[in-house]
Formats: C-alpha cells, sequence, structure tokens
C-alpha cells in the first residue's frame, strides 16, 4: 500500500481535514502546508497529485502519537532517533499506541472488517523482525484494520 493511499484512508477513518494533518506531520517534526497536504490526498492519476514519502508519514504517524498520548521524554541512554523506512508492521504499531488499542480492541477492530485472526497472530506482527515468530503485516491485513476503524467510528 502506498503511502499516499494509507494517508487518505486514515484521513476518512480518523475524520481528520488538510489543516489537522499538516499539524501532525508538524508536531511529528515535518512542516507541510496544508495546500501541500492535498496535494498528497489526491489519487495519481488527478493533476497536482504529489507523493507522500517515508519521512511525511512517519512524521505524520509519529505526531498522532504526540497528539493523542502526549510528548515522550527521551530516556538518557537512548539512540538518537534514525530515520527507519516504513513497513507495515510498523505502521501497524504506531498506530496501534496513538489509538491506545490492546490486543482485545485490535481484535474487535478486525471483527468489525470481518476478519478472524488469533491473538498469537497478531502478537507475531509486533515482535522484533528476526524473531522466529515474527509475522509480515500484509497490505490487505493493514487495509482491513483501517477499515475497521472507519466502522468502529
Amino acid at each position: 500500500m502506498t503511502n499516499n493511499d494509507l494517508l487518505r484512508r486514515l484521513r476518512y477513518a480518523l475524520n481528520l481535514n488538510g489543516e489537522t494533518i499538516a499539524g501532525l506531520c508538524a508536531l511529528g517534526g515535518y512542516e507541510i502546508p496544508p495546500l501541500e497536504v492535498l496535494k498528497l490526498l489526491k489519487k495519481e492519476d488527478e493533476p497536482g497529485f504529489a507523493v507522500c514519502d517515508d519521512l511525511a508519514m512517519g512524521a505524520f504517524l509519529d505526531g498522532l502519537i504526540v497528539s493523542r498520548r502526549g510528548v515522550q521524554e527521551p530516556k538518557p541512554d537512548a539512540a538518537p532517533k534514525v530515520a527507519v523506512r516504513l513497513e507495515n508492521n510498523l505502521i501497524l504499531r504506531k498506530l496501534r499506541i496513538a489509538l491506545e488499542l490492546n490486543e482485545e480492541s485490535m481484535l474487535a477492530v478486525m471483527a468489525k472488517a470481518g476478519v478472524k485472526i488469533s491473538k498469537s497472530e497478531l502478537s507475531a506482527m509486533f515482535r522484533a523482525k528476526g524473531h522466529k515468530n515474527y509475522k509480515p503485516c500484509g497490505d490487505q491485513f493493514l487495509r482491513n484494520f483501517i477499515r475497521g476503524l472507519t466502522m468502529g467510528a
């Protein structure tokens, strides 16, 4: 799933407008004017379309976390933050943190989208990439999760 598609889906699921998205990006450390956000929300074949890169999407998700959970003070022995390629597992983890969802809530969201998944399958998506029980989060799973969020709102 492209970042633009993800941003459009989250916009509808969370009932956000361009100004709100720009504000969330700013909270995440990425300044973008609301008019530029509208370009990110356009479909690929529409005039004025702009690609949403991992930096902008990561800042949006981080800003969503900060807006809902507050700023987390960095630990004194923590390593500096490094830009990471956004994968579906990381996106799912950031959405879980921002929306303060536990396992039962996530399973309920998936049930609203018509998807049955076990707790162990879900927890496998939050494991470290090298862990023997790690499971990659597919595009379809992420789409269904966002669809469940939309249906629950």
